[in-house]
């Protein structure tokens, strides 16, 4: 599984720390991050749940 994030597209929504709190976190200025690639099952759906529902789709999640 890869991540990327398109920390110019982020608007700082948080869905996707509210998502996958084990993969995603935010900076001071509210934009996505990401804390570890996911290890485990339930981790990795969480990840692509996130991509899906990020309002910019600023997180591509692929694999």
């Amino acid at each position: 599984m890869q991540i990327s994030v398109d920390t110019d597209r982020c608007v700082g929504a948080g869905q996707c720390v509210l998502s996958a709190p084990a993969v995603f976190d935010q900076d001071d200025s509210g934009i996505v991050m990401v804390l570890a690639e996911p290890s485990d099952d339930a981790a990795k759906e969480a990840a692509r749940l996130a991509g899906s529902i990020c309002p910019s789709q600023a997180i591509t999640v692929t694999g």
